[in-house]
């Protein structure tokens, strides 16, 4: 007996740790789905319509051709031009050098790395509202339209909205568990989104804000404020370097006003959702923690704009991580609150409905200000082996960059040095009084040109071009295509004839092969005869090349 007792005594913990360890599987499963369900939607958003019926805008142009030459050549053209993305093209190198391709790799990493970030925005919500707020926060966050448009862009914004989210994260398990190692994944999670865009530092101050508001211990405002030494110090090299490139952000005007609209929209909504109680779980409550990110980035952009115009939305995407979780939260007290689930369901449908139009618009090349595949195919087709080719104004070379097989049979009567061996984006030129004499030596040439009610530079070398095709040439004929004008221009009138009866020959055969497809009796008996023509699948058809 007594032996049975003790045996008793010894098995009586058990229980407990049985409870104990089936709590802590049930926090890792709870942990797991709020993850896993927004990584998931997000990447098939991310993954539908990838290819933009294969299309690509010109920085998405900039970013492949610059990942396509060596590091050495990124940081020489890097001291030119775009030194706040050179961190992030040497990312691109290493991945097109593992990953070859084209269209897809370009734009892949982006795709999962704001699969990331939805997964942390979901997380960060299951930690300071709940499971339902956090679940509620992640999926949220992949249907707002400015997401789903980063998304499937080959730049950096979508690395460092995940970072952020990711650094937010680290921020609030710092406050909760105070250690070096975690403040130490927080300041180097910050200083790599830095690094990948200068504009990520306003995520410090709200992140400031937040701790302020949050009241928590001195020990952790001291903690926070050498981390952003440390931040700091570090981005300082490349803050003081790239100012000197501030001629690249000269077209920025006055913030668009539908970006401006669309920001203001976004606030509005949060601030609306802010006032509601929610759950607070934790020394920092979501409304501290996401109205700082919402709002404070985007207005400190404004507020620059007088000085120097700044505000551009993709430069602070990541201030839509407060706008997911004030939302998600919003919708999980509405939810609560209300009898019948029916009408939350008929809430939730008609939002769906709303987004579907931006989403799919979103997916076209008409969703970017231009589509340099186009502008190729567009060149192509123009030219002829021969001709020259001008770009008004030069810059537009980093059009046809991403592909030069569209302008082989072409010389480019402006350039000197080109973009690769002179590293830099668009070439090096000849000088304006050079020009004329080059343009004059050919009878045909082929314009890239800015769309109608564009601003075009002005300097010698663009008015030498500019004044010397208008007393010399006529114009004959312009195509059209996103973002740009292709125009033929000639010295010669009959010339132009010329291109006039091969178009109208061109568009007779296009007729002739509808009428064809139209007519399948014909076409049976044809075949029936055995004298069938050959197929005309690679006859007259327009087609739409691309990066593969």
């Amino acid at each position: 007996m007594e032996f049975e007792i003790s045996t008793i005594r010894e098995q009586a913990p058990q229980p407990a740790k049985a409870a104990l360890f089936s709590s802590g599987l049930t926090r890792f499963r709870t942990k797991a789905f709020v993850a896993i369900v927004p990584i998931t939607v997000t990447f098939m958003l991310g993954m539908w319509g990838i290819r933009r019926q294969n299309s690509m805008w010109g920085d998405e142009s900039v970013t492949y051709q610059l990942a396509h030459r060596d590091l050495t050549q990124i940081w020489r053209t890097a001291q030119h031009v775009d030194l706040v993305h050179a961190f992030y093209y040497a990312i691109m190198h290493e991945i097109y050098g593992l990953a070859g391709g084209g269209l897809l790799t370009l734009r892949l990493p982006s795709v999962l790395a704001m699969s990331a970030a939805a997964a942390g925005v979901g997380l960060l919500g299951l930690r300071l509202a709940g499971p339902h707020a956090g679940l509620l926060a992640g999926l949220v966050f992949p249907l707002v339209p400015q997401i789903q448009q980063y998304t499937q862009e080959g730049r950096s914004y979508a690395m460092v909205c995940a970072l952020v989210t990711w650094a937010t994260y680290a921020l609030v398990a710092c406050v909760v568990s105070h250690t070096r190692w975690r403040w130490t994944a927080y300041g180097s999670t910050m200083l790599l989104a830095c690094l990948l865009h200068e504009f990520a530092v306003f995520a410090l101050a709200a992140h400031g804000i937040t701790l302020l508001v949050s009241g928590v211990p001195r020990p952790a405002l001291r903690a926070w404020s050498v981390t952003v030494a440390c931040i700091v110090v570090g981005l300082l090299p490349l803050a003081i370097r790239s100012s000197g490139e501030s001629g690249q952000v000269s077209w920025i005007a006055w913030p668009d006003p539908v970006q401006f609209l669309g920001f203001l929209a976004m606030v509005t909504v949060g601030m609306r959702c802010a006032r509601r109680p929610m759950n607070a779980r934790g020394p920092i409550q979501l409304p501290a923690l996401a109205l700082p990110i919402l709002v404070l980035p985007g207005l400190l952009l404004f507020l620059l704009s007088p000085v120097k115009p700044l505000f551009v939305d993709r430069y602070v995407l990541y201030s839509s991580i407060g706008f997911a979780l004030l939302l998600g939260a919003g919708i999980d007290r509405f939810h609560r609150r209300q009898l019948s689930s029916r009408t939350s369901l008929v809430a939730a449908l008609a939002v769906l409905a709303a987004l579907l139009p931006p989403s799919l618009y979103l997916r076209t090349p008409q969703s970017r200000h231009d589509d340099v595949i186009a502008i190729g195919n567009a060149l192509r087709h123009a030219g002829r082996p021969g001709d020259g080719l001008l770009y008004l104004p030069g810059r537009h070379r980093v059009w046809t960059g991403a592909t030069p097989e569209d302008t082989r049979f072409l010389t480019d009567l402006a350039l000197v040095q080109d973009p690769t061996s002179s590293n830099t984006l668009a070439g090096i030129e000849l000088p304006a009084q050079d020009i004329p004499a080059r343009i004059l030596k050919f009878s045909r040439i082929v314009a890239v040109r800015d769309p109608e009610g564009a601003h075009s530079d002005t300097n010698s070398q663009e008015e030498a071009k500019t004044r010397t095709l208008k007393r010399y040439f006529r114009e004959c004929g312009t195509t059209r295509v996103t973002g740009a004008r292709i125009t033929v221009y000639v010295r010669k009138v009959a010339l132009c004839r010329e291109d006039d009866q091969r178009l109208a020959v061109v568009e007779r055969s296009k007729k002739e092969l509808r009428t064809e497809a139209s007519s399948p009796p014909i076409w049976h008996a044809r075949r029936a005869e055995g004298t069938a023509p050959r197929s005309t699948a690679s006859r007259g058809r327009p087609c739409r090349r691309g990066i593969p």
